[in-house]
């Protein structure tokens, strides 16, 4: 009687075990990051923010080598970095080349010195593609664009291979959120808001 209850246990426990194994082959896909730099950190974070299959954003820096880079360092001019933003996402709901699509709505893809009234090296436009992949489609989305009409002056934003990204510090995250009055005001006055109604009837 002691073999049949014990054998029954082992006959239990297989069958949750193979249970198990078969829930954890239905966990999530593995996500993906994509790095863009559009000028402002702040003003690019929230369109993404709002797209399915976003899982999260980041603010920060991308594009040189000083380790551990800080706002004020950056602004100097002096080391290379651009304001970024990294973009964590679900491959499976929304895919590289979308994301590319929300991003050319975000920036003026003809400016090269900067973004609207952020001049300089940190504010300039560019993709970070992290592999060949990545690489083909942003060269494939940046002609389409140039194709589309939209605009009278080449397309300036670079294609980049992805270098280190840092996280900028706490109060540039979700600065939207954080000071939605400032935020408003220095958006609509950078020429963002007009620029993006004129070239994408965005109504905002």
């Amino acid at each position: 009687m002691k073999r049949i209850t014990i054998l029954a246990l082992i006959l239990t426990g297989t069958i949750g075990l193979m249970r198990l194994g078969h829930g954890q082959e239905s966990s999530p896909s593995p996500t993906k990051t994509a790095i863009f730099a559009g000028g402002c950190f702040w003003c690019i974070q929230p369109a993404f923010d709002k797209a399915a299959g976003v899982i999260k954003t980041v603010v920060g820096y991308s594009g040189g080598t000083e380790p551990n880079p800080t706002y004020e360092r950056v602004s100097s001019e002096k080391t290379g970095y651009r304001e970024s933003i990294e973009i964590t996402y679900d491959p499976i709901k929304i895919s590289y080349d979308q994301l590319l699509d929300i991003y050319w709505r975000q920036i003026d893809p003809t400016q090269a010195d900067g973004q609207f009234t952020d001049i300089g090296p940190s504010y300039r436009a560019a993709i970070f593609y992290s592999d060949n992949e990545e690489k083909k489609i942003a060269e494939a989305s940046k002609e389409k664009l140039a194709r589309s009409g939209k605009f009278d002056k080449p397309i300036a934003t670079e294609i980049l291979a992805a270098m280190k990204f840092y996280p900028a510090e706490a109060y540039h995250q979700k600065y939207y959120q954080q000071n939605p009055g400032h935020f408003e005001a220095f958006e609509k006055g950078s020429g963002r808001v007009s620029f993006e109604k004129k070239i994408w009837a965005v109504d905002r």
